[in-house]
């Protein structure tokens, strides 16, 4: 596709992929991601073409009107769509696949200073939800899923879901993004019951001894964290 209708595709993913939207008027004044991404679209061909200044200063633009911080280098498919949109930092070396969805404050970012590969890449369809952090020169696999403020380090298989800092990998199957546990509350959860059960044995009460759900997951986190 030419760059006029990446462009044009581009202005479409708001009335497709948020349920928010209320006419173009909204694309023009409130969506500055979908303009983040247009923006690049025109610095990313100059780039390519060895206008690097010109390019870098239509990114500088770009950013201070969008709040988007996407080097010209990065390689962007089709349909990638960018909600709310502030905070995002993509590396210059990163590259997103089409149909992935990004919320705001995510960063791709690089782990190492070496002018090789250090961004991660990103396949079809992956959805990372607002603040997710993704460090170094990892490939996040078709299709997954990462919740809010993770933090990913580690390749990920498709169709994976992954939450927590540091991201551990909670279903290997496509899990709704609305339905990710918060594996931080059940653990604080299971803190209380097992503070309750010990002040209760000290009481002379006895404490019970089934295992409950939330001792299986803590036992699954612990194990989780032997892997590492």
């Amino acid at each position: 596709m030419n760059i006029f209708s990446l462009i044009k595709e581009d202005l479409a993913q708001p009335k497709l992929k948020d349920p928010a939207y209320n006419g173009f008027c909204d694309v023009i004044f409130n969506y500055p991601g979908t303009w983040a991404v247009a923006n690049h679209r025109i610095a990313h061909a100059l780039w390519n073409k060895g206008f690097k200044c010109l390019a870098r200063i239509i990114a500088g633009i770009s950013n201070a009107l969008t709040r988007v911080d996407l080097h010209p280098a990065a390689q962007l498919g089709r349909r990638v769509f960018i909600d709310h949109a502030t905070g995002v930092v993509i590396g210059e070396t990163a590259i997103i696949g089409d149909d992935c969805l990004i919320y705001q404050g995510v960063t791709l970012g690089g782990v190492s200073l070496e002018k090789t590969k250090r961004h991660p890449t990103l396949r079809e369809g992956v959805v990372v939800g607002a603040g997710a952090k993704i460090l170094g020169n990892i490939t996040i696999g078709k299709g997954c899923k990462i919740g809010a403020n993770a933090v990913v380090t580690k390749p990920m298989d498709d169709f994976c879901t992954a939450v927590g800092n540091p991201a551990r990998i909670i279903s290997k199957c496509d899990a709704p993004l609305n339905k990710l546990p918060d594996i931080e509350k059940k653990l604080f959860l299971y803190l209380l019951q097992r503070l309750n059960k010990l002040e209760n044995g000290l009481c002379g009460l006895g404490a019970k001894t089934e295992r409950t759900e939330l001792e299986k997951e803590f036992e699954n986190f612990l194990k989780s964290l032997e892997k590492e």
